[in-house]
């Protein structure tokens, strides 16, 4: 469903095609790399926590880690990534699909 909504929303741009599908999986920053066949720090990883009640997604580099004092600074509260069994019903793209558009509150 997730893959299906990306292309929807791309399509109002006309960039449906440039979506890429592998017959290898590409659920990790490492293995999307090696299947597009460049380092881990030019993939961009979508983050998705929780600030209160409300979700968020943040889009790093690959190789990136989240700076726990300057989240807190940004958002006002500890980072919370979302429980893994839960970022499907709220993003509306489940753990290693979380497409940084197309998403439930976007």
């Amino acid at each position: 469903m997730s893959l299906q909504r990306a292309k929807e929303h791309l399509a109002r741009f006309g960039l449906e095609d440039r979506i890429l599908e592998f017959d290898v999986s590409s659920a990790t920053v490492e293995l999307a790399a090696a299947a597009v066949g460049c380092e881990a720090a030019r993939i961009a990883k979508s983050l998705s926590f929780l600030v209160g009640d409300t979700p968020i997604l943040i889009v790093a580099a690959g190789d990136a880690k989240v700076d726990n004092p300057r989240y807190k600074a940004q958002f006002g509260a500890k980072a919370k990534m979302i429980p893994g069994d839960a970022v499907e019903g709220l993003i509306g793209h489940g753990v290693a699909g979380s497409a940084p558009l197309a998403w439930s509150q976007g």
